[in-house]
Formats: structure tokens, sequence, C-alpha cells
């Protein structure tokens, strides 16, 4: 008489992947509003000329170009749009395209110590996306690659104040407040072998809200090198994960985010090549314990101003 089949036990672990999941595509919003706000001037000094940038980075490949536009002497526009790809915590963007553009009020006519305000948005639909799920079973582990495609979308205000210390000096210290939204197509598990487990996850939204204490500090090095530091301590409130799984053995699994809390940094050396041209060497990244994590992204870019 054949042996029966043993029925394989670890629902727990495969509900536990899906909260993993969900850390995922936090992180992903996370990391794309970190990539889009560079595309916002976030290393360079909040009062400036006219001027474009050309760019690309490493650690997430990143590619594309961005500037600012004085509309009045107190009205500038800022914009830029890139292409990128980028991987963290088990999941991989394989190809985004990420835009930004923002209204930055500076009250120059106050002198040299006012404040500032911006509007702005971040805007990358058409992502495409593969996240990672594993878990252990009595039988074995079970490691499985999927793949999708979302949209993410962000809406911010900022309010600081600027003051310049010298000609060579101008420092910031500013207010953020974001609300962001992940949008992700649904999709189950692929086919192999050994799945018992399975899921099916739906169609979701992600969304998350952020309050950011920034501050920065730009530097005239002698005539040809200009520096800048900036970073800030960044909470998560009112967050949602947009994950509704069905997985065989556990039904319906709906993960939750809790708030978070982490620390954003980034820097700039600026070399100015010939009058009105700069090459720049950035960094921008983050710290603090997962589903954020330490990141960190670094790149080069031609910048003219005019």
């Amino acid at each position: 008489m054949p042996t029966p089949t043993p029925t394989p036990t670890g629902a727990n672990s495969s509900a536990g992947s899906i909260g993993n999941l969900a850390s995922q595509r936090f992180n992903q919003m996370i990391t794309n509003r970190v990539l889009g706000t560079v595309l916002l001037g976030v290393n360079e000094q909040v009062n400036c000329s006219d001027c474009v940038s050309a760019f690309g980075s490493a650690g997430s490949f990143s590619a594309g170009i961005h500037g600012r536009k004085e509309l009045t002497p107190n009205l500038s526009l800022l914009a830029g749009i890139a292409y990128t790809q980028f991987s963290e915590g088990g999941y991989s963007v394989t190809s985004a395209p990420i835009g930004a553009f923002a209204l930055r009020y500076d009250f120059v006519d106050w002198g040299s110590s006012r404040p500032f305000f911006d509007i702005g948005t971040l805007l990358s639909p058409f992502e495409k996306v593969r996240y990672s799920r594993s878990y252990a079973t009595s039988l074995g582990a079970v490691a499985l690659d999927s793949q999708t495609s979302s949209s993410d979308y962000g809406a911010y205000g900022r309010a600081g104040w600027i003051t310049r210390l010298s000609p060579r000096d101008e420092l910031a210290a500013s207010v953020e407040v974001w609300q962001l939204w992940q949008r992700v197509n649904g999709y189950t598990d692929p086919a192999v072998a050994f799945d018992p487990f399975s899921a099916s996850i739906a169609t979701g939204t992600d969304r998350t809200n952020l309050v950011k204490l920034g501050g920065q500090w730009t530097h005239l090095l002698g005539d040809s090198i200009e520096g800048n530091i900036n970073g800030g301590f960044v909470q998560s409130f009112a967050s949602h994960s947009g994950i509704v799984a069905t997985v065989t053995g556990d039904g319906t699994v709906v993960p939750t985010i809790g708030n978070q809390n982490w620390f954003e940094y980034g820097g700039r050396l600026g070399f100015r090549i010939t009058k009105g041209w700069v090459a720049d060497l950035f960094i921008n990244g983050t710290i603090g314990p997962q589903p954020v994590g330490n990141t960190i992204h670094g790149g080069v870019g031609l910048r003219v101003n005019y």
C-alpha cells in the first residue's frame, strides 16, 4: 500500500510573506520619492539663477534632465523628467519614467533673511515591477518572483526660511508635508512545481502621508567649487497598504503598515568648468529601520546657468 503524501504546513510563514510584500511596496513609494526630489533641486540652493541640468546616477540607475525658470522676481518653476531602474529589499522596478514640477515663491523683497514656499507634484506612471515572495513549509522552502505594473503619484507643500549669511553662504530650513499614492495592478503567483500556499494579489492602492523637517547649507569654496549638504527627519502617518491577498489555506490576508520614521540626506559638489557651466557630483539616500532601510544613490550632472 503506497505511503500517503504528507500535507505541508507553513501557513503562518506564507501569511508573513504577504506582510513582506507590503514592506516592499512601502519602500518603493519612498525610493520613488527620493529619486523624484532630485528633479526638484533637492541638492541645490533655494535661490539661484535659471539653469538646466542633465544627469545620470548609479545605485539606482537614473538619467534625466531638470531645471528651474524664473517666472517673476518672486516666482520660479522647477521641473524635470527622468527614466530610472532600482531594486531594494526584494523587489525591482525594471522600468519607470518620473516627472516632477513645482512652483516656488521666494519673498526676495524682504531682504537676505526671508520665507519661501513650494507646492508641487511627482508623477511616475507605467512602471514595470517585480516583487519577490518566499516562505517555508514542512516540505521545503518556496521562492516566487512575480511581475506586474504600478503607478506612483505624490503631492507636497513646503514652507521654509532662507538666510543669506554672505555672498558665499545660503542656509535654509523647512517643513514639508507629502501625500503619496501607489496603484499596483493585480497578479497571481507564477506557475511553479511547489507552491502549496499560492496567492492571488488584487489590484490595490497603497497610501502614506509624510512630514519632513529639513535643512540645507550651500557654500562657495574659492572661485570654482560649490558645495551643498542637506538632510532631514521624516515621519510617516496614516499609512495604508492596498494589498488584499487570497491565499490557499489562509483565506484573505490584509497586511498593515504602521507609522515609520527615518532620516534622508543629500549632498553635491559643483565644479565650475567655465562661465555658466558646472559639473556636479551628488548623492542622496535614507538612513533608518526597515522597511525604508539604508540606501544611497549617487550620480553626475552637467549644469548650465543662464
